[in-house]
């Protein structure tokens, strides 16, 4: 009995041992000391000590890139080019980098470590997104889980953006500070203030933080992020094709061209599952009295039996744009809404003669 107690003891020192030695050895081993990180041939240049992700040390020095997810490598939104030091491509990354990107040394900065010294390139627009202080101004229910949160910017007062950017949140959350993406709803001449559509999604971190905001409440977000890139030719039309939160981006988008150019033909194709989930039409339709070039269509996809006098389009969305839509030589279009949605408006918009590179999304 003495020598299988014995035994045991010496087996679990022996184990224990081995684990103290692999602590050891993996502070030793993850001790990089103190690296450089170079921007964009030196434009940017700044030390870290190594061990944690390029994205976290990115954003320690204030230099924000887009990242919705939070840094789990779910959404394959940060990236840049490391042109040298970033160590091997991880296959946590490819799954959201082309064969393109991965050739010219695109990385996910949330999946790259910094454990030596790092050149890297990010566009330029990206060096100028900036962290903002706002406090709410206002807090407006629409429908019965999305929410219009209008806020006044502290610092800096003012915020320059492009029609269909967004914005990232900071929320607290068990693991941390987490950030997330929301579309700038206010048009881009709204300098001092910025208007959010949030839907409350079951368990979400942000948006249950954003829909349980008072007036008075502070917040930090940084931006403007997006690709959106609206044409600046007045004859060239624009589509715009929404869902639910996807409202944001598109309310920018409508109220910034008819700030500017009041006689451009935009159509506007919104879809909601029945009347109780209609919001903003009002405001629309005394627009499109303002401004003949501008049609709107909203349609139901899912009516009930109260809606019997709903006299307007029925069904999903893209079956109205596709009886709707006239082909263009010059058309633009921008979506915003759930993958399915998106996926189906783009294949009507593809027949009515869309190249790709005319097409902007955000799927939600």
């Amino acid at each position: 009995m003495i020598v299988g107690v014995t035994a045991i003891l010496v087996t679990v020192g022996i184990f224990i041992g081995l684990a103290a030695g692999l602590i050891i050895a993996e502070k030793r081993l993850a001790n990089y000391g103190t690296c450089t990180v170079l921007l964009n041939e030196g434009s940017v240049v700044f030390e870290q000590l190594g061990g944690i992700t390029l994205l976290s040390t990115l954003y320690e020095h204030k230099i924000f890139i887009p990242s919705a997810c939070g840094g789990k490598g779910s959404c394959g939104y940060c990236k840049v080019r490391v042109l040298s030091g970033g160590g091997p491509l991880l296959p946590t990354e490819t799954p959201y980098l082309s064969r393109v990107e991965q050739r010219a040394g695109v990385r996910l900065a949330c999946q790259v470590k910094v454990k030596e010294n790092i050149e890297l390139w990010i566009p330029e627009e990206l060096l100028e997104v900036k962290e903002y202080h706002a406090k709410v101004a206002s807090v407006q229910s629409l429908t019965h889980d999305i929410k219009e949160i209008n806020l006044d910017l502290i610092e800096p007062t003012e915020i320059k953006h492009r029609p269909g950017q967004y914005v990232q949140v900071l929320a607290s959350s068990p693991e941390g500070p987490v950030y997330r993406a929301y579309s700038i709803s206010s048009p881009t001449y709204e300098k001092n203030k910025v208007q959010l559509i949030v839907r409350l999604v079951p368990g979400g971190i942000a948006s249950t933080y954003l829909h349980n905001l008072k007036e008075g409440e502070e917040i930090m977000f940084t931006g403007p992020f997006g690709e959106f890139r609206l044409s600046e030719d007045p004859e060239t039309d624009v589509v715009l094709v929404g869902g639910g939160a996807g409202m944001a981006p598109i309310a920018n988008i409508i109220y910034s061209i008819y700030d500017r150019w009041p006689d451009r033909h935009v159509n506007f194709f919104f879809g909601v599952r029945s009347t109780h989930d209609i919001f903003y039409l009002e405001e629309f339709e005394k627009l499109a009295e303002k401004h003949k070039s501008f049609k709107v269509t909203y349609a139901l996809s899912d009516p009930l039996k109260e809606d019997e006098k709903w006299d307007g389009d029925t069904g999903f969305i893209h079956l109205s744009l596709d009886r709707r839509l006239a082909p263009k030589h010059r058309q633009q279009a921008f979506l915003c809404g759930p993958p399915p949605m998106i996926e189906a408006v783009t294949e009507v918009l593809k027949e009515k003669k869309l190249h790709d590179d005319n097409i902007f999304y955000d799927k939600f």
